[in-house]
C-alpha cells in the first residue's frame, strides 16, 4: 500500500498561509511516501514568489515531484518567458519533472505548460508529441505490474462538458495513456477537485483533480488529496480544514473553460504572436 498527498495551485503571492501551514503539519505527522505537486507554484512567476515555494516545498522532508503550470511562466517579461522560463526555479530543478518509483507505484510526468501557442489563451494546455513521447517512454521502462500515475498540471480533456480545446493534443495522450494501462492522470488547474472517469477508444482512464491551497478558491475550500493506492485500486480523501465530505468537495465535470476564478487586477493570457514552443525544463 503507497500512500501519496496531491496538492496543486499553491500561488505563493496570493497563497492561504492558514491552508498551507496545515498541509504541513499533516505531512509532518502522517509522513506521507510522497507528495505530488501538479503546478501553478506561484501567482505571477515572480522572484520573491518563487523563492518562498522553494523554501516551503525544500522543508516538507518526503519525497516530491513537481509539475509547472502556466502560471509559473514569467508574466512581464517576454525574454526571460521565452528564453529563460524556469531560472527562477532552480531552487527545487531536482524536484521538477521528477519521477518517482514507490514499490510497485510509479509516478510519470507529462509536460502540459508551454511559453506559447498559436491561440488567444496561452494558460490552457498542450501536450505536445515530444512532451507526450517523453512520457510513454518513461511508463514503458517499467516492469509489469507497476501502478502507473501520471501527473500534469492541466485536465487533458472536458469530461461532461463540450469540448473547447481545453488542452491540445489531450485526447490523443488520453488515449495512449490508456493504452498503456495508466491508473490516472492526475492534474490541478481548474482549483477544484474531481474523480472522473473517461472512455477512449483504448479503454477508460481515471482523471483525478485536486483542489488549491490558495486563496483562488472556485466553488469548494482549499482542499488537498489523500491518495491511498494498492495494487490497482486508488482511495481519494479530500481533505480540508472545513471538514466538508468528499462527494461534497468533489466537481461532476471539468468546466469547458477550465479556468479558477481570475484576481482582481490579472491580466488576461497573452495574444500569441509566434510559433509554439515546446520548452525543455531546465
Amino acid at each position: 500500500m503507497t500512500r501519496l498527498f496531491h496538492i496543486s495551485d499553491l500561488h505563493f503571492g496570493l497563497e492561504d498561509r492558514a491552508a498551507l501551514a496545515w498541509f504541513e503539519d499533516c505531512v509532518r505527522r502522517e509522513r506521507p511516501d510522497a507528495v505530488l505537486i501538479t503546478g501553478d507554484l506561484t501567482m505571477r512567476a515572480r522572484s520573491r514568489e518563487f523563492a518562498a515555494a522553494c523554501d516551503w516545498i525544500g522543508a516538507l522532508d518526503v519525497p516530491v515531484t513537481v509539475e509547472v503550470g502556466n502560471h509559473d511562466l514569467p508574466y512581464f517579461n517576454p525574454f526571460e518567458r521565452f528564453f529563460f522560463p524556469y531560472r527562477r526555479i532552480r531552487g527545487i530543478e531536482r524536484l521538477v519533472e521528477r519521477e518517482l518509483d514507490l514499490a510497485d507505484v510509479a509516478v510519470v510526468p507529462l509536460k502540459t505548460t508551454a511559453r506559447a501557442q498559436w491561440r488567444l489563451d496561452w494558460s490552457k494546455g498542450w501536450v505536445t508529441a515530444r512532451a507526450l513521447e517523453k512520457t510513454l517512454g518513461a511508463i514503458d521502462t517499467q516492469p509489469p505490474g507497476t501502478t502507473i500515475l501520471v501527473t500534469a498540471h492541466h485536465p487533458l480533456v472536458e469530461a461532461g462538458t463540450k469540448g473547447r480545446a481545453l488542452t491540445r493534443g489531450g485526447e490523443r495522450a488520453l488515449a495512449e495513456l490508456a493504452r498503456r494501462g495508466v491508473a490516472a492522470v492526475l492534474t490541478g488547474h481548474v482549483h477544484d477537485a474531481f474523480d472522473l472517469r473517461k472512455d477512449t477508444a483504448a479503454g477508460p482512464v481515471r482523471m483525478i483533480g485536486a483542489g488549491t491551497l490558495s486563496q483562488r478558491i472556485r466553488s469548494t475550500p482549499p482542499s488537498f488529496n489523500d491518495l491511498i493506492v494498492d495494487g490497482a485500486g486508488i482511495d481519494v480523501r479530500v481533505r480540508n480544514l472545513d471538514h466538508v465530505p468528499t462527494p461534497a468537495m468533489q466537481i461532476t465535470d471539468i468546466p469547458a473553460d477550465a479556468q479558477p476564478p481570475r484576481a482582481p487586477g490579472e491580466p488576461v493570457a497573452p495574444v500569441a504572436a509566434v510559433p509554439p514552443v515546446d520548452p525543455p525544463v531546465h
